[in-house]
């Protein structure tokens, strides 16, 4: 298990990960380590390190439940344009097949016309 050393608040942290995973562990920890600062800047510079990670997470979680709100929020919405743009196309069919019966049911008229005539 490779270790990888990262700095959070000017700290240094050595931290496991599984092979291959250590840039994604190091770019976690500079979000990290800059939501961190951005507590730190919210809260100041007396509060202890426990208080700092913890408004850290707060933000992060923040941040987490926004963007996933906006995700469903868009999914909801290209959905409900998946649906409406299919609602178009199967109007769209059923009034194409429409034309078509209609025009066959003409051809049919003309030919049975003529027939009783011959």
């Amino acid at each position: 298990m490779p270790l990888v050393n990262v700095m959070i608040n000017g700290k240094a942290y050595t931290l496991g990960c599984d092979d291959g995973e250590e840039s994604h562990l190091k770019e976690l920890a500079g979000v990290v380590d800059a939501k961190a600062r951005e507590a730190l800047g919210m809260i100041g510079q007396q509060a202890g390190d426990a208080r700092m990670m913890l408004m850290a997470a707060i933000l992060l979680a923040d941040e987490h439940h926004d963007l996933t709100a906006k995700l469903a929020a868009g999914a909801a919405n290209d959905g409900s344009q998946v649906r409406e743009a299919l609602v178009r196309r199967a109007e769209a069919a059923e009034s194409a097949a429409a034309d078509a019966l209609e025009s066959a049911a003409k051809r049919l008229e003309d030919i049975a016309a003529r027939l009783a005539h011959a």
